[in-house]
Order: structure tokens, then C-alpha cells, then sequence
């Protein structure tokens, strides 16, 4: 097993590269840029500049057609002072051609400097460790709730395949599948957060503006009441698969011969279902523990903070990307792909705990 682990964290290398060059490439190429961003906000604040350009006096940021040059090459920076642009080229290292500035990134990224925010002026790390938590606890408890919710569902629609709580509570699981968290939030929204209907619950935040004024109950019952729309919308949206595989994996271990045998002994139902049945059973569910969590935790809860105005991960990469602050794009990025490749082989690990038999040097030999 050593073996092979080496060799799944040797292989995290050259896939982290592959990830990066290739996002690194697509965002840096496309139109829009931070200093773009800059240009746009300096050009539309300062309407005073902006008319005295129009009117023959650009000689105050460097006079008319000598403002071509490197202005030329940004979008609304035609007519500004050279030296203005200059400055904001070294500031965000645009004044380094882009393969350099890749190695440089990668070289940082290889002792976890992740670089400043361009338009916050912290360290990326420590924005990331101030959302962390927030992310971290819509992840855990929508995780939890859907392995709570969908184990047993799944094991009682294998046993009563067929039946008519297999059909009505399969109905339900379609609309989970098919219908998106993020459209799940949006009726939640509507029918319980003062939408059309009732406001039951809160609409935005993690907490109630007095906080910390409460009692520690009190925190614990705020902070739970502001988590129960965002966490019901993941679950409703995320437990469908789990299910279905649940009931799949029990469906095929209950036809197997070792089964048969143990009702021929004579065997109790309940026996043979969860002493036998349900350790083979849960194998691939329990085993899919980390990733599923992972996955939440950075993919889900995604639109489910920028809806609900969650201050975590998924809403500090959104508000990111759309302010072009490639720092903690490409930061959050490298994390991410991180702690997936990472978490790829600790289920690789959690396979052989719940199965020691299982033994991936001996199936790739």
C-alpha cells in the first residue's frame, strides 16, 4: 500500500500543473483584466479628468496622442498617461511576459504563498482561512444530514423493492435529482424568507446583526436558525444519488449466494441484512465519505453562499472572479485542486479500513 500512495502523490504534481497552466492560460487571455477593471472604475469616478480629456486638456496625463503606447492595449485606456498605466502594470506584474509570470506564480504556490489580493491588499491565505469556517460548516452538516437521510431511505427501498413506498418515495427522488440546489434555494427563498409567502426564516447571513450580544444559546440557536435554508437546500438537491446507489448496493449484495446460504441456515431477517448485507453494502457509500464532503463543501454550497450571502468560499471565488482578482482565483483554485487530489486517495485509504481486503498495489500490478 506505501506503493501505491507514492505513486498517487507523485502523480498530484504533474496534474496540478496541467490544472493551473490551463486555467492560467483561459483567464489570463480573456478581456476584462484587473487592470482593465482599474481603468474602468478610474475613467468612470473621475468625470472631471474625463472632460477636460475630451476637451484638448489631456496634457495632465500625458497629452493626446502620446497616451497610445501600452494604453492602447487596454480597453478604455485610450488617452491616459503612459506612466499611469505603466505603474499599474508593474502593480498587478503585467510588466513580466506571461510565461514568466506563470513559473513565478508556481514557484510561490510550491511554499503555499498564495500571493495579496489585488483589490482587498491581504494575503490570500489568510482570506481563505477567515472563510474557511463557514464553508467548512455548510459542507459538514449538509453531508451528514444527507448520509442520515439517504442510507436508510436507500436501505428500505432495496428492501421493499417494487412496492409502493419503493414508487412514491422514487418520485421524490427524481425531483431531488433533477431539480438544482440553487433552484431549491430560490423557492426557499420565496416561500419561507419573506418572498410571497411566509418569513419564517432569515434571507441573508450566517448570523443575526446582534450576535454577539447573545447568550452562548442564544448564538448556537441563531446560528442554526440562519443555517437551516441553505442547509435543507443542499440536502434536497444532493441526496438523490446517494440513495439510489444506497439501494442499488444493497439490491446486488442481497442476491448474492452468501445470502442465500445465510437464510438457509435459518437466519433472522434482520441478521442477515445487517450483519451480513449491510458491512458489504455500505462499502463504496461509506468509503465516498471524504470526497462527498469535498464536493459539498466546494462545489454545492457555491451558488447556495452567493444566494444567501453565506461570507464564505464559494462567495469570496464569485465575487473574485467577477472583480477579476486573479490571486485569489488562482489561489483558491490551486487549494481546491489540492485537497481533491488529496482527497482521491485518502478514499482510496478509507476503502481498505472498512475492507481490508481491497488492495490497490496488488490491482495495479
Amino acid at each position: 500500500m506505501g506503493i501505491y500512495i507514492l505513486r498517487r502523490l507523485l502523480l498530484i504534481i504533474p496534474t496540478i500543473f496541467g490544472i493551473m497552466l490551463i486555467n492560467f492560460m483561459v483567464i489570463q487571455l480573456a478581456p476584462g483584466g484587473p487592470l482593465e477593471q482599474v481603468i474602468a472604475r478610474y475613467t468612470s469616478s473621475d468625470n472631471a479628468m474625463q472632460g477636460r480629456l475630451s476637451s484638448g486638456g489631456a496634457e495632465t496625463l500625458g497629452g493626446g496622442t502620446g497616451g497610445g503606447g501600452d494604453a492602447s492595449r487596454y480597453r478604455g485606456a485610450r488617452g491616459l498617461d503612459p506612466r499611469f498605466i505603466k505603474e499599474l502594470e508593474q502593480q498587478f506584474g503585467y510588466d513580466k511576459p506571461l510565461v514568466e509570470r506563470f513559473f513565478i506564480m508556481v514557484g510561490d504556490f510550491l511554499t503555499f504563498d498564495l500571493g495579496r489580493s489585488f483589490f482587498q491588499a491581504r494575503p490570500v491565505i489568510d482570506l481563505v482561512l477567515e472563510k474557511l469556517p463557514v464553508s467548512i460548516s455548510l459542507g459538514l452538516w449538509s453531508t451528514l444530514l444527507i448520509y442520515l437521510i439517504s442510507i436508510p431511505l436507500g436501505i428500505g427501498k432495496a428492501i421493499r423493492d417494487g412496492s409502493r413506498f419503493d414508487v412514491w418515495s422514487s418520485a421524490v427522488v427524481v425531483v431531488g435529482y433533477a431539480v438544482p440546489s440553487f433552484l431549491i434555494a430560490v423557492f426557499m427563498i420565496v416561500f419561507f424568507a419573506g418572498g410571497s409567502f411566509w418569513s419564517i426564516f432569515p434571507l441573508r447571513g450566517l448570523v443575526s446583526d446582534n450576535f454577539h450580544d447573545l447568550s452562548l444559546w442564544g448564538k448556537l440557536v441563531d446560528y442554526a436558525w440562519h443555517m437551516v435554508l441553505p442547509i435543507l437546500s443542499i440536502v434536497l438537491g444532493g441526496f438523490a444519488t446517494l440513495t439510489l446507489l444506497t439501494k442499488n448496493s444493497f439490491i446486488d449484495e442481497i442476491g448474492k449466494q452468501y445470502v442465500t446460504t445465510a437464510r438457509a441456515k435459518g437466519l433472522s431477517e434482520g441478521r442477515v441484512l445487517y450483519g451480513h448485507v449491510f458491512r458489504n453494502a455500505m462499502l463504496i457509500v461509506i468509503a465516498g465519505f471524504p470526497a462527498a464532503f469535498i464536493g459539498i463543501m466546494f462545489t454545492s454550497s457555491l451558488l447556495i453562499e452567493v444566494i444567501f450571502s453565506l461570507d464564505g468560499l464559494g462567495l469570496m471565488g464569485f465575487q473574485a472572479a467577477e472583480k477579476r482578482d486573479y490571486p485569489i482565483v488562482f489561489g483558491t483554485l490551486y487549494l481546491f485542486s489540492l485537497i481533491g487530489l488529496v482527497t482521491s486517495i485518502i478514499s482510496d485509504l478509507t476503502y481498505t479500513l472498512v475492507d481490508p481486503r481491497i488492495d490497490f498495489e496488488r490491482r495495479d500490478v
